[in-house]
């Protein structure tokens, strides 16, 4: 039987309150990967593990591991966590609800004498928001994994123009070790991962539910440097036959793919398109027919068939408005990440310890990437709660409530007791 275990959920409160002021920037936060904001999120949970006296260190690329041990040191472990960077002026709940989470776990575990057979883990990972900050995914959880490939080191991060290896060593990290492999988790020591997250939708919100369990991570297929290719001109002496407009070449690509995207859909392909940034360049002028234009453009699915198809239609698209407009399209190389359905048998202990709080919930997928996604990826059983929130996400506006992250906090809690008896 379990004993009567809650989350300290005065822990977490006080927690958010004291990273929302020490990372603030403007209205919202900004916890820039391998930087101070990060340092500085790292550190608070850091300090209030060790007064929990939980037993704590970092792997050889900085991610934070907080332990709970169990009465069998040997046996594979739980781990709880998420991630403590944002985007630029971000909002204060996205990764570090996962984290808070489980600690706000282990602490109600430690204040009622609870004592796992396993150890029980909690987890800040490292530079999950990579796409803000590295042009890669999941480089902290990866490293962790042993997963994270040498080049990757070698990538800039986009504010400071200096590599990812650089900035881990200026942490006090060893991106040397990384490159080795050097890593501690992996299915042979690791039982189940375990992530909170807000939802970054408004799914849960609209239909009025505190909390998701995730069925899975979606892939994507990116282009981070495409470029098309036309020629400048006086854009009131050269007329429309003789154009090799690029801004208008671009335009037509955005307009047909999102009909592309839209047949697909109606076909039950379920996925998102979404072109980032679209520019011209300051050369063209005010005077000037645009000779390129750039964009980023992310294609996310759960199902690698749904990606490969809209990625098959732009190419199509591509090669006819070539031919039409005289122009030029340079895709540059492609990024992107792969899909991660989530652990059967974790979702079904999730939804059994909700089912047995009283806590309503739905089966949802993901629509965007997170650490999870790695674990799977390295053969680790591993699952997603999400919280409701409002207000989206990556945004200072993020407006999770606390009553619903205490009831994610009693499933994790129930959950991660359940595993550890």
């Amino acid at each position: 039987m379990l004993p009567n275990l809650t989350p300290d959920m005065a822990l977490a409160a006080r927690l958010f309150d004291a990273l929302r002021d020490a990372t603030r920037d403007g209205e919202g936060v900004t916890r820039e990967a391998y930087g101070r904001g990060e340092r500085i999120a790292h550190q608070l949970v850091r300090d209030a593990a060790e007064e929990l006296g939980l037993e704590c260190r970092h792997d050889v690329a900085g991610n934070l591991y907080m332990t709970l041990p169990g009465t069998d040191r040997a046996a594979k472990r739980i781990i709880m966590g998420s991630h403590l960077d944002s985007v630029r002026e971000g909002g204060n709940f996205d990764g570090a609800a996962g984290v808070l989470a489980g600690l706000a776990a282990v602490a109600g575990m430690k204040r009622a004498g609870f004592q796992p057979a396993r150890d029980m883990t909690v987890m800040a990972i490292r530079a999950e928001e990579a796409g803000q900050w590295f042009p890669t995914s999941y480089p902290g959880s990866k490293a962790a994994l042993g997963l994270l490939a040498p080049e990757i080191l070698d990538v800039k991060r986009t504010d400071s123009g200096r590599t990812l290896a650089e900035h881990m060593r200026e942490e006090g990290f060893d991106p040397d070790a990384v490159a080795r492999g050097e890593h501690l988790l992996g299915p042979e020591n690791t039982a189940a991962f375990l992530e909170v997250h807000i939802e970054q939708g408004p799914s849960l919100d609209s239909e009025g539910l505190p909390i998701g369990i995730v069925t899975g991570i979606p892939g994507s297929r990116r282009l981070r440097a495409a470029r098309v290719l036309g020629e400048y001109n006086h854009s009131g002496a050269t007329a429309r036959r003789y154009r090799r407009d690029a801004a208008v070449a671009l335009a037509e690509l955005v307009h047909r793919l999102d009909e592309e995207w839209c047949r697909l859909e109606a076909l039950g392909h379920a996925m998102v398109c979404t072109f980032c940034t679209m520019a011209t360049t300051e050369e063209a002028g005010f005077t000037k027919i645009a000779g390129e234009a750039r964009f980023q453009l992310d294609i996310r699915s759960v199902e690698p068939a749904s990606r490969d198809l809209l990625f098959a239609a732009m190419g199509r698209l591509v090669a006819e408005i070539e031919a039409r407009r005289g122009v030029r399209f340079d895709l540059g190389p492609e990024t992107g990440s792969l899909s991660a359905p989530m652990d059967q048998g974790v979702r079904a202990g999730l939804e059994s310890a909700a089912q047995a709080l009283g806590i309503r919930y739905r089966h949802m997928a993901s629509g965007a990437g997170h650490d999870a996604a790695a674990f799977a990826e390295a053969g680790v059983p591993a699952a997603m709660l999400f919280v409701r929130n409002q207000n989206g996400s990556h945004n200072p506006k993020e407006a999770m409530r606390m009553e619903d992250f205490a009831a994610a906090c009693a499933v994790v809690t129930r959950w991660a007791a359940e595993m550890g008896q």
